[in-house]
């Protein structure tokens, strides 16, 4: 994933300044990011023509105006991409900082909401969702090259969305550290489409074959101590701290602003989850700010935590 470097900048009052655009594919949840970012203090303008993007970031840097703007950017602009694309030249030009947020999902996904909203797709004026989606992707493609944040909604809830958007957008400026998202999967659900980095943990051995730790999940602390207690694991957590340490420093050099590292077993309740919580501390403690997901933690399992604690009570040996 490409990233724009942003170089930090005040208007007249000492503010920094915060700009974004929001961008992505139809029905991959602009609206509910848009929204999320209102909540959080953000002036959101919505289907800003291109053309004026550089002259509202000039006034705000000028100006008394709000120092955290987001702008939602789709295909509805017409001659949207060329124009967009010389926008952004200018606000580099004018060393203006942006960042760009790009949502993505799955063509199923797509295709199935715009069934369950009976809305026509803006690049299918047949009603052809599905070519409407893939002229989309190519027109698109540019542009999420230059994206420093990728989130793929595909499987996401509105909630979960809004959840993720405020652990990356709530947290401390980009200037403190990289923003770490951390998201635990399991690879028969798929791999994340958003990641900077995958680490498959199906090496060790499966709480699923434990009769007492099947239903447990990965945060529990009797599955974490299976876990961390096989021969395996620690020499693999030394080897990706160094991997990180060298890794890491040379992404914030290069500018970048956020990574998404995935941790993937094999149905994304046990091995990953310990891991990417493992991982989670080894960023705290380096001063990056973390968000963390657990794609698949309750997938297939119809249960709250409280059934999950009375099913455990009952299994013997715990």
């Amino acid at each position: 994933m490409a990233t724009v470097a942003r170089p930090r900048q005040q208007n007249r009052q000492g503010r920094d300044l915060d700009f974004t655009m929001i961008t992505g594919l139809s029905g991959a949840g602009r609206s509910e990011a848009a929204k999320c970012l209102e909540d959080l203090g953000y002036f959101v303008v919505d289907n800003l023509p291109p053309a004026l993007i550089d002259k509202m970031a000039e006034l705000v840097a000028a100006s008394g105006g709000p120092a955290r703007v987001a702008i939602v950017a789709d295909v509805r602009g017409g001659v949207f991409f060329s124009e967009l694309a010389q926008a952004l030249q200018d606000l580099r030009k004018r060393k203006i900082p942006y960042r760009i947020l790009f949502l993505e999902a799955s063509d199923g996904d797509l295709v199935n909401r715009f069934e369950a909203t009976r809305r026509r797709h803006p690049l299918a004026p047949a009603d052809r969702v599905v070519e409407g989606i893939r002229k989309e992707r190519l027109m698109m493609e540019a542009l999420k090259g230059e994206a420093d944040l990728i989130i793929d909604t595909s499987d996401m809830s509105p909630h979960v969305l809004r959840d993720r958007i405020r652990d990356v957008f709530a947290k401390a400026p980009a200037e403190e550290g990289v923003q770490v998202s951390l998201v635990s999967f399991g690879y028969k659900y798929g791999l994340p489409r958003d990641a900077d980095l995958v680490l498959d943990v199906r090496f060790l051995p499966n709480p699923h074959w434990v009769a007492r730790l099947r239903e447990l999940p990965g945060t529990d602390d009797k599955v974490r101590s299976y876990v961390i207690g096989q021969r395996a694991y620690g020499e693999f957590i030394r080897r990706i701290r160094a991997l990180l340490d060298s890794v890491v420093p040379g992404y914030v050099a290069e500018g970048k602003s956020y990574l998404t590292v995935a941790v993937g077993c094999t149905g994304g309740r046990h091995r990953s989850v310990v891991v990417a919580d493992e991982l989670a501390e080894y960023f705290r403690k380096r001063g990056h700010p973390v968000a963390i997901t657990h794609r698949d933690l309750d997938r297939d399992f119809a249960v709250n935590g409280q059934a999950i604690a009375a099913r455990a009570a009952e299994l013997p040996g715990l």
